[in-house]
Formats: structure tokens, C-alpha cells, sequence
């Protein structure tokens, strides 16, 4: 190979390599990378419709337990069954075991460490009646800020409806009301952070709760 073809060679590579430098200077100017204000990577999650409407009306619990399925109801609560146990002993679990819970006062089941908030609830709401635990399992975090209770909520009212049939038959001291239609087209006032709403007449609390039950 001549002098002349080395030179030829050299001066090649470098033009290929001061091409390239201004490549990767000029490059950039044009084509600035877009950095993301938070890191990792968006889901797009479609947001429930409906938040500014009224709430629905509470069932006539004298006329909507007479006719509930018991048996689809204790189907419903095989989703409650990781944290809850239903059996007449009694027992915990992750959660309080609920045998007994419709007219026992909240925040009072024998060896559950509750939290304040549940506390706090059981300290101005007697029993857990009829539509206590309608609204409380249609959004727990919802309805008590600050319970234990992570479930998203049982949304469908025939469901709950079916449950609370179902709960009634474990043990329950709770008697069912004579129908009431005209207390159940009353619209409900919605909880706000965990606020006791009123109790419609036709929840039947008994006279003595069961406190511990």
C-alpha cells in the first residue's frame, strides 16, 4: 500500500468521525427529548359517572327482606370470607368475625382490635342495623374514614340487600319491620367523612343492643 492510499484511509476516518461529532451535536437541537414530570408510566383509568347525583332512597326493609334471597346473599359473601369468618363461634380473622353482627353495637366484637375510627362509630350508633351495614358495605373507606375495612364496596343494592338477609339469619336479635314504603322514598342524606347519617324509622333497633355479642 502506497503513502498516498494511507493518507487516502486516514483522512477517510476522519471525515467519517468529525461528520459524526457535528451529527451528535447538531442532532440534539432539533429533536430535544421530552422528559416526564412524574416517572413511571401513566393507566388510563375511566372515572365513575354521576357524582353530583342525589343519593337513592333506603329500602323498605319490611317489605325488601321478605322477598331477598337468602341463598344468593350467602353466595355474594364468599369475597368476604378471606377476612371474615361467619360461624356461630364466633372467631376473628383479619377482620371481626360476623355471626351475630345485625344488632350488635359496632366496634364492640370480643378480642378484635378495632380501629379508632370504627370506635369512634360504635360510640354514637347503637346497632349495626338493617341500613347501617347497607350503606357501610356500599363503600367501607367511604362511609367510616379511617376503618380497617379496604374492601372497594358491594355497589349493586339487590346484593346487599341479599347479604343483609343472609346476616340476619346468624344469630341475629335484630327484628324485621313492618313494611314502610313511605319512609323509603324519602332520599338519604349521604355520610360526609364519616358521618353518621340519621337512621330511617324503619331499621328496627331494639330497645337493648347487643353490645359484644
Amino acid at each position: 500500500m502506497s503513502g498516498l492510499q494511507r493518507n487516502m484511509i486516514f483522512g477517510a476516518v476522519l471525515t467519517t468521525a468529525f461528520v459524526l461529532a457535528i451529527l451528535g451535536v447538531i442532532t440534539p437541537m432539533f429533536f430535544e427529548p421530552t422528559v416526564p414530570t412524574k416517572a413511571g408510566y401513566a393507566i388510563a383509568v375511566q372515572e365513575e359517572a354521576g357524582g353530583s347525583e342525589a343519593p337513592a332512597p333506603p329500602p323498605d326493609w319490611g317489605t325488601v327482606l321478605k322477598t331477598a334471597d337468602v341463598s344468593a346473599g350467602q353466595a355474594k359473601t364468599q369475597v368476604c370470607q378471606s377476612c371474615h369468618i361467619f360461624a356461630a363461634s364466633g372467631a376473628n380473622n383479619i377482620g371481626p368475625g360476623l355471626y351475630g353482627v345485625l344488632g350488635r353495637k359496632p366496634g364492640t366484637h370480643p378480642g378484635f382490635a378495632y380501629s379508632p375510627a370504627m370506635i369512634a362509630f360504635g360510640a354514637k350508633t347503637p346497632v349495626w342495623d338493617y341500613q347501617h351495614i347497607y350503606d357501610f358495605i356500599a363503600g367501607p373507606q367511604k362511609y367510616i374514614d379511617g376503618t380497617k375495612m379496604t374492601f372497594i364496596g358491594m355497589k349493586d343494592s339487590q346484593d346487599r340487600i341479599n347479604i343483609i338477609a343472609y346476616l340476619h339469619t346468624l344469630g341475629s336479635n335484630l327484628p324485621i319491620p313492618p313494611p314502610n314504603p313511605k319512609a323509603a322514598a324519602k332520599p338519604a342524606a349521604a355520610p360526609v367523612g364519616g358521618t353518621e347519617p340519621a337512621s330511617p324509622s324503619n331499621s328496627a333497633s331494639p330497645s337493648n343492643s347487643a353490645a359484644g355479642k
